[in-house]
């Protein structure tokens, strides 16, 4: 969060937006909003624009995630995958939106909820984010630990702690641009689910139509709304709002050029394009991932009538004798790489929540002794996560109900951004409008029709 004694001032943000600031840092020459001094603006530098977008669209595919993926393509087959291409503009609409308000206010989510809304009703969202997270990340550990048990069987509990010390270590003493680094190559690990595809054999007919136009007979199949609602709140989930908004915010002291695009207006242009850019590509990635994993279950588990299946690590081990030894260990590896990738994430997210909030200094960019508090935050949601696989609570049910979770807590934490974002007085010129608004406001209400259905059909 930026502390508002350290925002530049006016002057200060137009001589930075018009290049007149001093000598440029090698952190601000790799700045991907500026064009470089060496290659020019012509040159593509895609790897190096792609950051928060990338990083948390790729952490939305959580073992979480994969188990939602694989427990639809099994029990639904391809029925289900229209929701993949339906949600993408929506969740990049989301998502765009969080980045503009990190990037514009130059608070995160809950610094502008704090400054914005009331009291009330911020507290009630960071408790909503913190129950969600810490149940996600819980579950994510769990089912890490049961996917690396099933390559070397040395007990889930050591697995559990294994990794629990694994991602608060590097959000520890991982310097924040290595930490970004780290997060932003782990990304490639999502390519095992392409890989994964590959070697499965798919009714390429079947699934065209499916994803063109659902088959609406089965949405009075039992389990059909609970599951459109688990697909919607692990591809659409709050806690990615706040992890985006944060690290535009982040970036921000990275490059120090960048100003507030309320204090600096003349930066937007190219502010709002690596915005996009990001985003689009990050998500993009994010539901190609989704869709390979949907459809690798539904081509083999549901073919050959494998429909109850309640983890990852089931849908790994189920894989074996169906698709073959390579493709069971790839999705298994998978499974490892995108926890190590989405349980540091959820766990910050929910410590930006909860510092911002409380006007805590917060941000990875500060070691642990200028911002204790923050990194209390993170490092006992990381914890508690973990104690709850020790807990006498069901994990299989805790994988598919934490994506649940994330549906319905999405409704309210949707709307109150996008009123927030619709707001002149706080985001200036970059208010949100047009094609943007429309899509924002659809995915919200989308949100909230289904998490009504799966009520409705529970009550039925």
């Amino acid at each position: 969060m930026v502390d508002q004694e350290n925002r530049p001032t006016t002057v200060e943000a137009v001589s930075a937006s018009s290049g007149q600031a001093h000598g440029p840092t090698p952190a601000e020459d790799n700045d991907p909003e500026w064009p470089s001094p060496v290659v020019g603006p012509s040159r593509p530098r895609l790897f190096s624009v792609l950051g928060p977008g990338l990083v948390t669209g790729a952490s939305d595919d959580d073992p979480s995630g994969i188990a939602t993926y694989s427990q639809v393509g099994a029990q639904f087959g391809y029925g289900l995958s229209w929701s993949l291409v339906v949600t993408y503009p929506l969740m990049v609409a989301m998502q765009m939106i969080s980045a503009r308000l990190g990037r514009t206010t130059g608070h995160g989510l809950a610094g502008v909820l704090r400054l914005y809304c009331p009291s009330w009703l911020l507290s009630a969202m960071v408790v909503l984010l913190l129950v969600a997270n810490i149940v996600n990340l819980g579950a994510d550990l769990g089912a890490m630990a049961d996917a690396l048990n099933l390559l070397l069987p040395s007990g889930r509990v050591l697995y559990v702690l294994l990794f629990a010390a694994v991602a608060i270590s590097m959000q520890l003493f991982l310097q924040y641009t290595r930490y970004v680094a780290v997060l932003k190559w782990l990304t490639l690990v999502l390519f095992a689910y392409f890989a994964a595809l590959a070697c499965v054999r798919v009714d390429w007919w079947t699934l065209g139509r499916q994803l063109v136009w659902p088959d609406w007979h089965s949405t009075h199949t039992a389990g059909y709304w609970t599951a459109l609602v688990a697909i919607l709140g692990t591809t659409i989930s709050p806690y990615l709002f706040f992890w985006q908004a944060s690290e535009e915010v982040e970036d921000m002291h990275v490059y120090p050029r960048r100003v507030n695009l309320v204090d600096a207006p003349a930066q937007g242009k190219n502010a709002l394009k690596r915005i996009r850019i990001d985003t689009l590509v990050g998500m993009a990635f994010s539901n190609l991932v989704a869709l390979a994993i949907l459809v690798t279950t539904a081509a083999t588990l549901n073919v050959h009538g494998v429909t109850d299946i309640q983890t990852s690590a089931q849908a790994a081990e189920a894989l074996r004798p169906i698709a073959g030894r390579f493709a069971s260990l790839i999705f298994t590896l998978g499974i490892v790489g995108t926890g190590l990738l989405a349980v540091p994430v959820l766990a910050g997210s929910a410590a930006y929540a909860v510092g911002e909030a409380r006007q805590w200094p917060t941000g990875l960019e500060r070691r642990p002794k200028e911002a204790q508090a923050f990194y209390a935050t993170l490092v006992l949601a990381t914890l508690v996560g973990m104690i709850l696989n020790f807990a006498p609570i069901d994990p299989i049910k805790a994988l598919f109900w934490s994506a649940v979770l994330n549906g319905v807590v999405a409704v309210p934490v949707m709307v109150v951004m996008m009123i927030v974002a619709s707001r002149a007085d706080i985001m200036g010129r970059f208010v949100i409008r047009g094609l943007l608004k429309w899509l924002g406001w659809a995915a919200t209400l989308m949100m909230a029709g289904v998490v009504a259905g799966m009520l409705w059909s529970f009550g039925g």
